[in-house]
């Protein structure tokens, strides 16, 4: 597949870029906008995206097949890994979904194409219009492609010329979306630029802030609040910090007719995206009292793991990488021979999954890469301690429970500060609908005007 350089990403490798070309290129977007973006109605941006999404979802669409072909060297996922992310990601990029994100966000489905009123603002003779920014820009980081072509959808629907500044090494799959984009409607395409380079290149950053109104950006605290320093005071500024995820087990699924089920999708939460996103569980906490027990479960999730190793590999890690996991393991191997609080299951001969099952409650911070901690506990309420130093950072917690109980734990995880609860299973698959880190999807985005009748 021979692609066009439409984009910054497409130029070789070695091609320097400079402050002067990053500053023309924002100035073509914003110009491409007002010309072929700015007055089209939701509905035309809609019926694009979706048919676009729906494309990537055939098995003969060229660039599906261009993504599982490169993208296991590009992106250091394997093939069956990315046939499954991509699938679970854009089957959510429908009509129906972004007619419904329209109404959450804004209460009215035309509320950015015109003048428009809810009922209820009807009767207070009210009209309001959002309108997103000019140039809106994305600085990307992890390596799980979904972010990124979430924030292109997002900026899209928005009416907003957008330029993706993709971490180092990140934008093969956000590249081959965007001459998805381009072929589907060139214009459209046209209002968007994708681009990599290395993060801390001042001259070129401070160029790309310079031209920009509203910037989102996902990394490191750190990264987020350097970012946050160079940026001009007029530049709306809204960052997605690094964030950890773990999941919860009643005893009573455990003794049901299936705990087998819940088994398989613990093990698929770990497995997607290798558990490298925000939403992968980093501890499985088990209620003790029910049939299976948390070493148990933990057992039996060992052997799940090594199922689902030979039907989705999860590919080779760097050297850095299978280090880390190797002297992870080692600790626990020591701990284990000493103590029967600690059990350890791991893959014969390669790094491809471990799991390690201790009594402490104490969160533990995964080294990733399909490896988890299961923890016994006695009840929710010493899950939440065993988590309670890294509350400020929790997105998703996956649970697993009857539905008698379901109910008070969401009750109780929300009160708690957990920003998205779903069932096990669907923790790194979020429904388009999903308030990242408990915002607004696209109410960060826009600026309201309000009309007294």
């Amino acid at each position: 597949m021979n692609l066009p350089n439409y984009f910054l990403a497409d130029l070789p490798e070695n091609t320097a870029l400079t402050p002067t070309v990053i500053s023309d290129a924002c100035q073509t977007l914003k110009k491409n906008r007002e010309n072929y973006l700015a007055t089209r109605t939701t509905q035309n941006l809609i019926r694009v995206i979706s048919s676009v999404a729906k494309n990537w979802l055939e098995p003969d669409d060229a660039f599906r097949q261009e993504t599982l072909r490169l993208g296991p060297a590009a992106t250091g996922f394997t093939r069956e890994t990315l046939a499954t992310g991509l699938d679970a990601f854009f089957q959510q990029i429908t009509a129906e979904n972004l007619q419904a994100l329209m109404l959450q966000e804004f209460g009215e489905g035309r509320r950015l194409d015109t003048l428009s009123a809810t009922a209820a603002e009807q009767k207070m003779n009210r009209a309001s219009f959002a309108r997103g920014p000019e140039l809106l820009t994305h600085i990307t980081g992890g390596c799980i492609p979904n972010a990124t072509l979430t924030s292109i959808i997002f900026g899209f629907l928005t009416r907003s010329a957008q330029f993706v500044k993709c971490a180092s090494g990140t934008a093969f799959v956000p590249r081959l979306f965007a001459h998805s984009i381009y072929e589907a409607e060139p214009k459209l395409g046209a209002c968007l630029e994708i681009a990599e380079w290395k993060g801390g290149n001042e001259s070129l950053e401070t160029a790309l802030y310079a031209e920009t109104n509203t910037l989102t950006a996902t990394g490191s605290d750190e990264t987020l609040e350097t970012i946050r320093r160079r940026l001009p005071p007029k530049v709306r500024f809204i960052g997605f910090g690094h964030r950890l995820s773990f999941a919860f087990v009643t005893a009573e699924v455990l003794s049901g007719m299936s705990p087998q089920r819940i088994i398989s999708r613990a093990a698929h939460d770990i497995v997607a995206w290798n558990q490298l996103g925000c939403l992968s569980p980093h501890v499985i906490y088990v209620e003790t009292g029910g049939k299976i027990s948390p070493e148990q479960f933990a057992e039996m999730l060992a052997a799940e793991l090594d199922r689902l190793e030979q039907q989705q590999p999860r590919g080779i890690l760097s050297t850095e990488e299978a280090a880390a996991i190797a002297y992870r393991r080692s600790f626990y191997e020591v701990r284990a021979a000493h103590s029967l609080d600690t059990r350890l299951w791991s893959s014969h001969g390669s790094t491809a999954w471990t799991v390690v099952f201790e009594n402490d409650p104490r969160f533990q911070i995964s080294c990733l890469n399909r490896f988890i901690y299961v923890k016994a506990v006695g009840n929710l309420k010493q899950a939440l301690e065993g988590a309670d130093a890294v509350r400020a950072k929790i997105s998703t917690v996956g649970i697993a429970a009857t539905e008698n109980r379901a109910q008070e734990i969401a009750n109780d995880l929300a009160h708690w500060g957990a920003t998205r609860i779903c069932p096990l299973g669907q923790m790194q698959n979020p429904p388009l609908l999903w308030r990242h880190d408990g915002r607004p999807s696209l109410g960060d985005l826009v600026t309201w005007t309000d009309w007294e009748l």
